[in-house]
């Protein structure tokens, strides 16, 4: 990152990571040691909290487990109380390269976008995800173009950034479970500009993602049926922000 007026936080949301979270934090800390970042550790019942605590991290230990959606939003808290101006997400599996969040920041920072998504799926580089979970993205893709007019090909990505005004809003309204597809139909319906930016990830560096099998169904139901829903229920306020 070049431009060190700009206050930059990145969110690392954290549940039983302890095969990752340390090995994600140094490097962020080698690649962009201008850029804040905070640990969102959601209850974790592994090591990751005593190795964050022992590595001397900064982190923030949830009373509760909140899920992604309650841990991330907690961190755009933290970045609306300590006044950044542009937050970032990260995931903490080793998925997600700091290389690159020069790339995913530039056009939140130059007001470009309010919102900007590291997509995999641009140049169509790295790690892009197993078949089946390709279709899902497509079609939650495909949904979202339908409701929101807008196309947005990495819908799942969990790599992106936002301005201050996004921040807030989040701060205030953020989805629980799987909230990244949901994050992107609410911002699009707000009138906040969302677009992406192309990215290479890697696969997961260990652990295991809490997204399985057998539950993708139920991810696929729920999350379209809340995307739906969350439109048809704003067009009957009819108002943006």
């Amino acid at each position: 990152m070049r431009d060190n007026t700009v206050k930059t936080l990145v969110i690392i949301p954290c549940y039983n990571e302890e095969e990752n979270i340390l090995a994600v934090v140094r490097r962020l800390q080698d690649t962009c040691p201008e850029a804040d970042y905070l640990v969102v550790n959601d209850c974790s019942t592994d090591r990751s909290r005593e190795i964050l605590s022992a590595a001397g991290c900064r982190y923030l230990d949830l009373p509760v487990n909140l899920g992604i959606g309650g841990a991330v939003q907690s961190g755009y808290r933290y970045a609306m109380e300590n006044g950044y101006d542009v937050t970032v997400q990260m995931d903490g599996d080793g998925q997600h390269d700091p290389a690159y969040l020069a790339a995913v920041v530039a056009p939140v920072a130059d007001g470009t976008l309010d919102m900007a998504i590291g997509s995999r799926f641009i140049t169509h580089e790295g790690f892009q995800t197993s078949f089946m979970r390709r279709l899902g993205i497509n079609f939650l893709s495909g949904l979202i173009r339908l409701l929101t007019g807008c196309r947005v090909r990495d819908v799942t990505s969990g790599y992106r950034a936002c301005n201050k005004a996004m921040t807030a809003y989040f701060a205030r309204h953020y989805a629980e479970d799987y909230p990244e597809p949901e994050a992107i139909i609410c911002a699009l319906t707000e009138g906040f500009k969302v677009g992406e930016v192309p990215v290479v990830m890697q696969e997961r560096q260990g652990g295991v993602s809490s997204i399985r099998a057998l539950s993708s169904v139920y991810y696929m139901v729920k999350v379209s049926l809340s995307l739906v829903i969350y439109r048809l229920s704003r067009s009957r306020k009819g108002g943006k922000r």
